[in-house]
């Protein structure tokens, strides 16, 4: 699949939910992909992209950076304590605040610093033990611990079960952030991201019906 194919069925997508698309941004998920597929989709004129490592990030994108204007780059895999730093030099924004931990760091480095990513917070849906996230019942105590902070809260993110229908908890991260006055969604992947716009998605990440299977 193209990324024309991908941002072109992201259209009809928003256009049959009664949305306009430019209010769904796609992030190309790069993560262990070449770099020369990267280069291509850079080459094609996309600019948003997604890492899930903070570590692999901090060796691919510094030089497509001095190569490529206007590059937007979001971290999206959980993160660790001793990357968030790392992670804040890089990133323009940060898709898996998970944890209160996590949220202190990142103020306490905001304030040295002098400036912060845009914050999603990660949301464990499907309360799965294996998987990063607050889970949904702590999502308003958490979205206010945040705001609390003074931190740059854009909206919530989730991936959910893979044994379960998406469509189910994309409704409830929307629900979880409609009442918490945010709009940012960060949901829906390459097997389900045209679910995920129907139900609000302002984010989808995308990687593999990009870039091909990763080797």
């Amino acid at each position: 699949m193209s990324l024309h194919e991908i941002t072109t069925r992201i259209t009809k997508a928003a256009e049959e939910a009664g949305r306009d698309p430019s209010d769904v941004t796609l992030i190309a998920v790069s993560k262990m992909q070449p770099d020369d597929r990267v280069r291509a989709v850079l080459e094609e004129g996309h600019r948003v992209f997604g890492e899930n490592r903070v570590q692999e990030a901090a060796g691919k994108w510094p030089g497509f950076r001095e190569e490529f204007d206007g590059i937007d780059l979001h971290i999206i895999g959980p993160l660790q304590s001793n990357k968030v730093r790392q992670a804040m030099e890089l990133a323009d924004a940060i898709h898996s605040v998970d944890r209160p931990k996590i949220a202190t760091t990142i103020a306490r480095i905001a304030d040295e610093i002098g400036s912060c990513p845009d914050l999603f917070i990660q949301v464990n849906t499907g309360e799965e033990p294996q998987k990063a996230g607050i889970l949904p019942g702590d999502a308003d105590a958490f979205v206010a611990q945040v705001r609390e902070l003074g931190l740059p809260l854009k909206g919530l993110m989730c991936i959910p079960p893979v044994e379960e229908t998406p469509s189910l908890h994309f409704a409830l991260l929307a629900k979880i952030a409609e009442r918490n006055g945010l709009a940012g969604l960060s949901m829906g992947m390459s097997g389900d991201f045209e679910q995920a716009v129907a139900l609000g998605a302002t984010h989808v990440r995308v990687g593999s019906a990009i870039f091909g299977a990763r080797d």
